[in-house]
């Protein structure tokens, strides 16, 4: 992706001024800007990234992608705490997708949690 596009999160930044430097290394400084780093990597299928960024007590060994299915979307509803600051965050989303003819979304309250200033995902409930 070059710098004029578009990041896949729609945060309306372009990607190399939002989750394309969290995507090559660079700590996420909120739970949020994690949230959006790990959609656009599902987006983008960076199943490294993804992995990287599972907190290791909940990490799944793989991460695999159904190349039918595309992300479009995503929508941040709302946010708890998960600051340069705090040491767990909340972020309720919804993310929608296609696949084929068939249209959905995923609507989840994820927790994160910042461990030596590095933001994980921990687990979400779907709603």
């Amino acid at each position: 992706m070059t710098d004029p596009a578009r990041c896949p999160c729609l945060s309306g930044n372009t990607f190399d001024a939002c989750c394309g430097p969290l995507l090559q290394g660079a700590a996420a400084p909120t739970a949020e800007r994690l949230m959006r780093s790990r959609y656009t990597a599902f987006s983008l299928e960076d199943a490294g990234y993804l992995l990287r960024t599972w907190h290791p007590t909940t990490r799944p060994e793989t991460c695999e992608f159904d190349p039918e299915l595309s992300w479009r979307r995503l929508v941040i509803i709302d946010h708890v705490a998960g600051g340069p600051f705090d040491r767990e965050g909340v972020v309720e989303f919804e993310a929608y997708w296609r696949q084929g003819a068939e249209r959905g979304s995923l609507h989840e309250r994820s927790r994160f949690v910042r461990e030596e200033r590095q933001w994980y995902y921990l687990d979400g409930d779907v709603e």
